[in-house]
């Protein structure tokens, strides 16, 4: 999570994580299986230069004034061909990794998407939008370039690190002895720098989504904010957001660059001293300058890689910092499943039962205490109280996004918990608040949620909401698309087209939570008439603040601190001076 301190970001488990993302990889194992074959041909091809390149030196050399050139121009040939030969298997190699990274970055956005589409409200109620973004782009984007850059650079030093000692072991058992001595303190200052530089990539990542959080949280509101003068403050609170993640990203890759340079050092040591024990071997007779030249050159193909593998430390641990927080959301637990041998909601009638329901959302805070309702086929229950009472979360019941801790729960005569959510949630059509469009015609806005909708349900709906001589206006009328969220339209419009959707959708229930907030009154009140005309079958839900809207609701629930204080008709409640006539009073005074 984003908000977690640094000690709890450390991968917990790196081993695990990397045969995870092995598995992913696996599945593309005759391609890894090809770029393996072409790995070894292309390393081999290249450690054949150095033995040549030594060959041409030795024929050189042993002219004396008498250089047999032709024997020199065939090696420098033979070398050329073997350098351009790896060049191009290299550049292929390359192309089916980068194409491999790109598959696997697919498929793991489709997991987690299809992750995000199975988890619970509270999931998205406990994260932040910006984090959760972050995990399906930014960190499976690290998670792809680690795939198709470091995977090959790992499999091409391994290769060329076992073929460039053989090679070295086979020109001179001495030297080579020289050269192993700085690979342990290599190493182990290589696994050093690891264990520093690893939780810091973690922090990296999650400071990122924490950024992502921020911003995304600051754009959705970016009128209010301008609206009450808070840019300066803002722009102040995204600074500092900003100046820690950009200490974050450096502090993990100075850590990461660190250990390039100094493991450098070390093979260059080794390479001095390969110098001069092999002047002592020339001088005495034992190897000639050919193969000095040619061990030289394998030397630091042997140590190259090493020094590769410590430069791409970093880019490893990134990934693996970034595989984790994907893996986390992928374990997070998912909407329970239905209980066994859950029942189908069918031939709905739209009766709603809830006795002595207790709810809170965490164990420790009980919001809802002993909630009673009762609600028959065709009626309209109204849910009135001060913000905070528990309206909304009665809503959640309603729908399972939540489920209560103890009561009775009942549609149409069955336990709510027998039934499967998905049959459950398609008995009901919802407007709310926050309305939501997404980026497509008026049309298929309207129409989501039924399938086959004709133009003509589509268009009788939109009547009945008010808003068909709008969308008529619009340049292409009903073809009109409408850009993400609907930001080329106002709320209020956008209100109406939710409310058009709900009226389209087959369903005997039907939820409102302050549905018709964002309209004017004249409109708000053609809504509740054209509403009541084409919903008299179906079971509604009010959630209001304007109490003048639901003065005919079949019965109203006053809702404070969690727990029912009254319920009846208007007249009734109004009759009794109690809580709802103290809330009426006041709106209306």
């Amino acid at each position: 999570m984003a908000g977690l301190a640094t000690k709890k970001e450390k991968p917990k488990d790196a081993r695990g994580t990397l045969r995870r993302i092995l598995a992913y990889v696996m599945e593309y194992r005759l391609t890894l299986a090809v770029i393996m074959v072409l790995v070894i041909i292309g390393n081999v091809l290249s450690l054949l230069g150095p033995k040549l390149a030594g060959k041409a030196i030795s024929a050189a050399a042993a002219g004396k004034g008498n250089v047999d050139f032709s024997l020199v121009y065939t090696y420098a040939w033979q070398m050329l061909l073997c350098y351009v030969s790896s060049s191009l298997l290299t550049f292929a190699v390359n192309i089916g990794m980068m194409r491999t990274g790109r598959f696997i970055a697919k498929k793991l956005r489709g997991d987690v998407f299809d992750k995000l589409m199975e988890m619970p409200v509270s999931y998205f109620d406990q994260n932040q939008a910006g984090d959760i973004i972050s995990r399906v782009s930014y960190d499976i984007d690290v998670i792809s370039t680690c795939i198709s850059a470091d995977i090959v650079q790992i499999l091409t030093s391994v290769v060329t690190v076992a073929g460039a000692f053989a090679m070295m072991a086979y020109i001179s058992p001495a030297l080579t002895a020289i050269t192993l001595i700085t690979i342990p303190l290599a190493v182990g200052y290589t696994r050093h720098m690891n264990k520093i530089a690893r939780p810091l990539f973690a922090k990296r990542s999650a400071s990122y989504g924490r950024m992502n959080g921020f911003v995304e949280e600051k754009f959705s509101g970016h009128r209010t904010i301008q609206g009450y003068a808070q840019e300066d403050q803002v722009s102040d609170a995204f600074r500092e957001i900003n100046q820690g993640a950009a200490n974050a990203f450096y502090n993990a890759d100075s850590v990461g660059r660190r250990v390039g340079p100094s493991v450098n050092f070390i093979n260059n040591l080794g390479l001095a001293l390969v110098g001069t024990l092999g002047s002592v071997l020339y001088l005495g007779g034992k190897i000639d300058l050919g193969e000095i030249s040619s061990f030289v050159l394998y030397s630091r193909k042997f140590s190259g890689p090493i020094n590769e593998i410590a430069n791409i430390t970093n880019e490893i641990y990134s990934g693996l910092a970034a595989a984790e927080r994907v893996f986390q959301l992928l374990d997070a637990r998912e909407e329970a499943a239905d209980v066994e041998n859950a029942r189908e909601l069918t031939s709905v009638r739209g009766e709603v039962s809830l006795r002595g329901v207790d709810f809170g959302y965490t164990p420790d805070r009980v919001i809802l205490h002993g909630v009673d309702l009762q609600a028959d086929p065709g009626k309209l229950i109204a849910i009135v109280g001060p913000t905070g009472a528990g309206k909304t979360t009665i809503i959640n019941l309603l729908m399972r996004f939540y489920d209560a801790q103890a009561g009775d729960c009942r549609v149409d005569g069955h336990d709510m918990y027998a039934l499967t959510r998905s049959s459950l949630r398609r008995a009901y059509a919802m407007v709310l608040q926050d309305t939501w469009l997404f980026r497509g015609t008026v049309y298929e806005n309207i129409a989501y949620g039924k399938e086959n909708a004709t133009r003509e349900e589509v268009v009788s709906a939109a009547k009945a909401a008010r808003i068909h001589g709008y969308i008529m206006q619009l340049p292409q009328g009903y073809d009109t698309v409408i850009s993400e969220d609907g930001g080329n339209i106002s709320k209020g419009q956008k209100q109406l087209m939710t409310i058009a959707r709900a009226m389209l959708y087959d369903a005997k229930m039907l939820i409102l939570d302050e549905a018709t907030s964002n309209v004017d009154t004249t409109t708000e009140r053609r809504i509740q008439k054209a509403m009541r005309e084409l919903m008299a079958d179906k079971t509604c839900f009010v959630i209001a603040h304007r109490l003048s809207t639901i003065q005919h609701a079949d019965n109203i629930l006053v809702i404070d601190q969690g727990r029912v204080v009254e319920q009846g008709t208007h007249e009734a409640l109004m009759a009794k001076k109690g809580a709802y006539y103290k809330l009426y009073a006041a709106q209306f005074e």
